[in-house]
């Protein structure tokens, strides 16, 4: 019976109270809240920002409000330059629509019969002393990230020579035994049994562990292993992006295994095409050292130099050069040294 494919999935909305929160947190963007609202009723459905001066200008049609709203200098000089009732007025025309919250950039204020409009329609409004371009490059990272697609993974993943590796396989094959012995010999741990996978590009899949689980590791007959409390710091990481598939799977005499090139195949994972090693598992046989080799491999190739095809061209030389003769040792002279 086939194991059930995970589905990939998305954050429906997050909070304001959240936005906030990671903003200074994560993000390290110095932000004020200046008016007293609640924060956690307030949701944000969408990634993308808004700069609502043609909604302050009066036409809104085509205002969407239901985005966070960020008013910079041109925003906050078009309302200096009207008169109180029009600005006021123009500023209704926002507060008016659900408006999840407002960012005023370079700390920029409003004046405070517009910040009572807000306040009294329930709209949060902070602050940052960031220019707007700054801000909304950070904040606009910060949504992608907070709405990109995930996916929960059956899988462990290592950080093997700055690799990403992502060992899957059938339950008790030994995920856990590999990953467990590549942080032993100083690799870094990612996940462990369950890798959330968020599709932050086109291209770009990045894994990280659960809140639950982070570095926890289940060995079977051995029990649940703490790796940064045991082997320190430098063990774990908390991200990494998934750069090629190492697919465990038990001997099979009627299976054709890859002999000459290390890389022959993919593995689609969200639409994104990974390079993937079919690795038979048998007894005696080191499977982490071949992890590392095959990470090393995957550098190899980045940097333009394939194993394969050089010895595909060497051996084709050959075959034109001198026909069939027997092998030849590499050098010529040994130079009287005997070791």
């Amino acid at each position: 019976m086939s194991a059930r494919t995970p589905k990939a999935y998305k954050k429906e909305y997050i909070s304001v109270d959240f936005l906030y929160d990671q903003m200074a947190r994560s993000v390290g963007i110095d932000v004020d809240l200046v008016n007293d609202v609640p924060l956690e009723d307030r949701k944000i459905s969408e990634n993308t920002l808004h700069r609502p001066g043609m909604a302050l200008a009066g036409y809104v049609d085509l205002f969407t409000f239901q985005r966070v709203q960020v008013i910079g200098n041109t925003e906050n000089q078009y309302l200096d330059h009207l008169d109180p009732v029009a600005r006021k007025k123009a500023f209704a025309n926002v507060t008016q629509f659900a408006v999840p919250c407002i960012f005023l950039t370079e700390n920029n204020v409003l004046e405070p019969e517009l910040l009572a409009l807000a306040t009294e329609a329930g709209i949060p409004v902070f602050t940052t002393p960031l220019p707007s371009t700054d801000f909304m490059t950070l904040a606009r990272d910060f949504l992608n990230d907070q709405f990109a697609p995930q996916m929960s993974v059956h899988a462990s993943m290592v950080d093997v020579y700055g690799v990403g590796l992502l060992l899957m396989g059938k339950a008790g094959i030994g995920k856990s035994e590999v990953a467990l012995d590549l942080v032993e010999r100083g690799h870094r741990l990612v996940a462990d049994d369950v890798v959330i996978v968020t599709k932050k590009d086109d291209q770009v899949l990045m894994g990280a562990g659960t809140e639950l689980v982070q570095h926890f590791m289940e060995i079977r007959g051995l029990g649940l292993v703490d790796i940064r409390s045991m082997f320190g710091i430098r063990a774990i990481r908390f991200q990494k992006r998934v750069e090629v598939v190492v697919n465990m799977q038990l001997w099979d005499p009627d299976v054709e295994y890859t002999r000459l090139g290390m890389v022959d195949e993919n593995h689609t994972l969200m639409g994104v095409d990974l390079p993937s090693v079919k690795l038979p598992i048998t007894p005696g046989k080191n499977v982490t050292v071949l992890c590392e080799v095959i990470a090393l491999n995957h550098l190899l190739r980045n940097y333009g130099y394939d194993p394969a095809d050089v010895f595909a061209k060497r051996l084709e030389q050959r075959i034109r050069a001198k026909g069939h003769e027997p092998p030849q040792r590499g050098i010529e002279y040994f130079e009287h040294d005997y070791e």
